[in-house]
């Protein structure tokens, strides 16, 4: 299916600020990006580099006063994500290299806490990705959706606690479990179509059977019409703009829609 997916941010700076967003997605596995297209107002010189993981990562400094930035894309996306119940666990030994990583813990995924509720969560399914759908359903089931119940310090462990967070949140819980199984997994922030309420969107993905797995545990189903802009450890790597200095978001729109051919 054709998306075209828009992000509208409206800043305030007090003072220049060095900034660096993460808004421009990649041709890759499930998507091609057609076209895209990045404006800032009032213009401003823009640089860009792809981070440890290979995002597109935009490098600029915000004048002082308001600032505008529009992004958007167009990207043909996969209808559906893969769902294979019978793609087995990776033994450490096969996983490549860069998958390492993937298994430790990190800022906002203390999955070294976890060994006990992922077992518990996950008892009587094959290893594999039985193993992470059940801890799908579960935090579907078990963590209430709810704005304003976390903030940019919230860890899984903490949302396990309160049971209430956003999509961030959810991830990062998923993202624990998963390696508290010896499961790689990744967090994912980008768009989904027909995602209510719309919101640049974050949802987690495991390497099971020798490949990545899509996983949404906000859902009640897989979804695709998804855009992926950028993939790292957690939040902190993934963040669609990070500031140097002070800054006021007085307005940020999204919006995703299908592009009938």
């Amino acid at each position: 299916m054709l998306i075209q997916a828009s992000c509208f941010l409206d800043f305030t700076c007090e003072f220049p600020v060095p900034t660096i967003f993460m808004l421009r997605p990649k041709s890759g596995i499930g998507q091609f990006v057609m076209r895209d297209e990045l404006q800032v107002s009032p213009y401003v010189a823009m640089t860009e580099f792809a981070d440890t993981y290979g995002n597109l990562c935009q490098r600029l400094v915000l004048p002082a006063g308001q600032c505008q930035l529009r992004s958007t894309v167009v990207a043909d996306c996969a209808d559906v994500i893969d769902v294979d119940y019978g793609a087995a666990w990776t033994p450490i030994t096969d996983l490549p290299d860069g998958m390492l990583h993937f298994l430790l813990p990190s800022r906002y995924c203390e999955s070294d806490k976890l060994g006990d509720a992922s077992a518990e969560i996950t008892r009587g399914c094959n290893t594999g990705y039985e193993q992470v759908e059940a801890i799908r359903q579960w935090i579907h089931t078990h963590i209430q959706y709810e704005y304003g119940t976390t903030d940019s310090s919230t860890s899984a462990c903490d949302v396990l606690e309160t049971k209430k967070g956003v999509c961030r949140d959810f991830a990062h819980i998923g993202i624990s479990l998963c390696r508290a199984l010896d499961i790689p997994a990744r967090m994912v922030t980008g768009y989904l179509y027909e995602l209510d309420p719309m919101d640049l969107h974050a949802w987690f993905e495991a390497y099971i059977g020798g490949r990545w797995y899509c996983f949404d545990a906000t859902q009640h189903e897989p979804k695709g019409g998804r855009i992926l802009v950028a993939y790292g450890r957690d939040a902190a790597d993934v963040a669609f703009a990070t500031h140097f200095g002070a800054v006021t978001l007085n307005d940020m729109q999204i919006s995703v829609e299908e592009i009938i051919a």
